[in-house]
């Protein structure tokens, strides 16, 4: 099985944001026995806290079961357990190697799936407030990534 972490700042809005969507893809396409989806924080701000209630809107209005989601920090065990570990950001980037040790090479930032869009960030909508964009970005790369996934 691969076990893919998504991770942002606070685990409330990018992170679960994919995580919630991806999670349904899998099971749309039947590889949810091959493909683990979970998603974390750099911080640990939010932890305990449920997605922000426009990511839920989002997950909502696309079918995508976040019920159970509440923030939670990455750990280092999660560098050990997990097969790739997805920025949003270069921020994210930057804290997660800080801590990933002999495990660097897990991190990877979420738009490199897909050639074209290398080196670009997703933003994190808590402070631009732009969650349709957000949403639309994470669904670009969405099959990019089932792909790498599914070679894995």
């Amino acid at each position: 099985m691969t076990r893919v972490l998504f991770v942002c700042l606070g685990n409330i809005c990018r992170s679960p944001m994919a995580e919630g969507l991806f999670r349904k893809r899998v099971i749309e396409l039947g590889l949810d026995s091959d493909i683990h989806i979970e998603s974390r924080a750099t911080s640990s701000w939010e932890v305990g806290n449920k997605p922000h209630p426009k990511t839920q809107n989002i997950l909502e209005k696309n079918g995508a079961y976040f019920n159970d989601m509440r923030s939670e920090k990455i750990s280092e065990n999660d560098f050990e357990t997990f097969d790739f570990i997805i920025g949003m950001d270069l921020e994210n980037i930057k804290n997660l190697k800080r801590i990933a040790g002999k495990h660097e090479h897990k991190i990877h930032l979420y738009l490199d799936a897909c050639n074209k869009n290398k080196g670009q960030e997703i933003d994190d909508p808590y402070y631009t407030n732009k969650y349709q964009e957000t949403y639309e970005l994470i669904v670009k790369a969405m099959d990019c990534w089932i792909d790498i996934f599914k070679a894995s």
